[in-house]
């Protein structure tokens, strides 16, 4: 069988509320045959019946909570069934924590493991995102869906089941709290908390690091200087590294205590030196609109 006549699967996972569903409907409209919540023990079954039908030569399977109880064991499936010759794909779908609550919310469903569990809903979401971070990581595609409505979702997917995929090394800064945990998608952390921070400043304490006034304060500090001296050479070294192993995608992570101040001027100057090496940087500040104590 010949590359272009091998059977394609898609896998779309991620995270509830993301858009799984959204994006099997957008695979369905290009032809792909999509099945929505499957148990992942059956996906060789669905292949094996497929190639017996000769008959659909695109699939694509919708894998969440609901149906992975193992996502490490799910991936091996999947690692069989491509070494059996079909062409496989995983696209991941994710969102920020805060925009998950705001989905849910509207919808007034409840989370798939909030209901199996008896996890408030900020649980579900935080124990979600940890139990598939395997698949992120396995992912070829990955797709932030945050600031997304669902046709502009459904466009980004087609574009991809076309081949539209990002070329070279895709980046993504994120900002974030240690009060609030680690981003269980970050590949490269950074603690920042032995800069000057602007919280014990009064004027200074309710703004954030978006302000000039606060980014100020961080950068121009002898100590971020230093500090920022170095870390830009050594990013320029690792990121070729990254893609040369073959990886897609990579998401550098900046912490402070809060995530309001220290960490969103770095990450912001971080990604203003990426820009300036010629990635495109997705930056995204996760506790910013955290309240401040």
């Amino acid at each position: 069988m010949s590359n272009d006549e091998a059977l394609r699967l898609m896998v779309v996972t991620g995270l509830s509320g993301s858009g799984i569903t959204t994006a099997l409907n957008a695979l369905e409209d290009e032809g792909a045959f999509c099945i929505d919540n499957l148990p992942p023990a059956l996906v060789p079954r669905l292949i094996e019946l497929t190639r017996d039908a000769k008959l659909q030569r695109h699939l694509a399977v919708g894998l969440d909570a609901r149906s992975v109880t193992d996502s490490r064991d799910t991936l091996r499936i999947l690692q069989h069934i491509e070494e059996a010759g079909v062409n496989v794909t995983i696209l991941f779908l994710e969102a920020s924590d805060s925009v998950l609550l705001r989905r849910f919310s509207a919808s007034r469903r409840p989370h798939p493991l909030g209901r199996t569990l008896s996890m408030s809903l900020p649980e579900a979401i935080r124990a979600e995102r940890q139990a598939m971070h395997p698949f992120r990581e396995a992912a070829n595609l990955i797709v932030d869906s945050s600031d997304m409505n669902v046709h502009e979702l459904k466009r980004r997917v087609r574009a991809l089941a076309a081949g539209d995929a990002p070329e070279g090394l895709a980046l993504a800064v994120v900002s974030f709290g240690f009060r609030y945990g680690l981003p269980p998608e970050a590949d490269v952390v950074w603690d920042v908390r032995f800069l000057p921070n602007p919280h014990f400043i009064e004027e200074l304490r309710p703004r954030t690091g978006l302000d000039r006034a606060v980014a100020d304060h961080v950068l121009l500090h002898p100590a971020t200087r230093s500090f920022l001296e170095q870390f830009f050479p050594l990013l320029e070294v690792v990121l070729p590294e990254y893609e040369q192993e073959g990886k897609s995608y990579l998401t550098v992570a900046v912490g402070c205590t809060g995530g309001r101040h220290r960490s969103v001027a770095i990450a912001c100057a971080v990604a203003e030196r990426l820009r300036g090496l010629g990635y495109a940087p997705s930056v995204r500040h996760r506790d910013i609109d955290k309240e401040t104590t």
